[in-house]
């Protein structure tokens, strides 16, 4: 029950991010992805990337290298996200996984 409200929280926090349309920039992008990818290395300094979260990463450097900075900056915020609910999820299962061990 746990990991579904954590599902169904991310996906409303990825639709918020995505909703907003502002002119995004340069520079609003590379705050964005600078972010994303802080985010993206700590999940692998847990072991626990998504594949999703590479995956939006790597949409989001081909749109701002297409000069599509909104696009861009959507992605870099959804691969954050993505990041950060990778990272929750390690830090929540580290706890919860003795619970699950037959005694």
């Amino acid at each position: 029950m746990r990991i579904m409200t954590s599902i169904i929280a991310g996906a409303a926090v990825l639709m918020a991010l995505t909703s907003a349309h502002a002119a995004e920039t340069a520079d609003t992008f590379k705050a964005a992805y600078e972010k994303a990818e802080a985010a993206n290395k700590k999940a692998g300094e847990l072991r626990n990337q998504w594949t999703t979260t590479v995956a939006a990463l790597t949409g989001a450097k081909k749109a701002a290298d297409e000069g599509s900075f909104d696009s861009a900056t959507a992605l870099a915020k959804k691969a954050e996200a993505l990041a950060n609910a990778s990272i929750a999820q390690t830090e929540r299962e580290v706890k919860l996984w003795p619970d699950a061990v037959i005694r």
